[in-house]
């Protein structure tokens, strides 16, 4: 298995109707974060303790709420919020 990123709950939803350039600001951010976690935790399966605290991101229009979850090898986008600015 391989670090990879995922909408979780209903940041999904929330993606359907976000306008593209929001959401590819998004997925940049996000693809940041599986980078900087799958260097962090070279051999994530194997991990045992506690999952790092999740964060907020600012992005051009909005944020978004991430977590990381380390056995899994995935960082969960769990809230989108496109404010259009």
């Amino acid at each position: 298995m391989s670090w990879k990123w995922e909408y979780a709950f209903g940041a999904e939803e929330t993606a359907r109707t976000a306008p593209a350039d929001f959401l590819a600001m998004v997925a940049r951010k996000a693809d940041e974060l599986v980078r900087a976690a799958e260097a962090l935790h070279v051999h994530g399966r194997a991990h045992e303790g506690l999952d790092p605290k999740g964060g907020d991101i600012l992005v051009p229009g909005g944020m978004f709420t991430y977590q990381v979850v380390v056995r899994s090898e995935r960082v969960y986008v769990v809230q989108i919020t496109y404010l259009g600015f």
